[in-house]
């Protein structure tokens, strides 16, 4: 299983990445980055879906879409969306997605896909990054927090 919350690895079972490359997807990673979406929400989204709503981002500039490649596997990956909001001053980076497949978990490749989303929103004069994630996905949240981020905001949905 792929999981974004799965950090248990992290505590230093492993060590950290220190080859490997981070890059902006293209549409030839659809396939990885199907399976690890569709590992990090436990379900299967189709496929033909997917690869609609992920051209449809590769063609929109407020979208960048991070991978970590090792050994020309896609091992993680990390959805950034910059954006102008009406309550800051400047735009804002949003993590919409970020996780690392299950065999490569626990060796920091998520801090430096996080680095490196923080690296393109400075670039872009962001005034912050954030992230929403699911409530049970606690061992994300020691993540988030290891990395800097910091409880700010309550979230709230209403399926329709």
């Amino acid at each position: 299983m792929v999981r974004s919350d799965a950090g248990g690895a992290f505590a230093g079972h492993r060590p950290p990445v220190e080859e490997g490359t981070i890059r902006v997807a293209t549409a030839s990673d659809a396939r990885a980055l199907h399976r690890l979406i569709c590992d990090l929400e436990r379900t299967e989204f189709d496929y033909d879906s997917f690869c609609r709503r992920f051209e449809s981002q590769l063609a929109d500039a407020s979208h960048t879409c991070l991978v970590f490649e090792h050994e020309d596997e896609v091992e993680g990956m990390l959805n950034l969306q910059i954006s102008s909001r009406l309550h800051h001053e400047r735009p804002v980076a949003e993590v919409l997605e970020c996780v690392v497949g299950g065999k490569a978990r626990g060796r920091r490749i998520g801090a430096r896909l996080l680095r490196r989303a923080r690296e393109i929103a400075c670039e872009a004069g962001c005034e912050l990054i954030e992230v929403t994630s699911n409530l049970a996905r606690t061992d994300a949240h020691r993540f988030y927090e290891r990395e800097g981020m910091a409880r700010t905001h309550l979230h709230l949905t209403m399926p329709l």
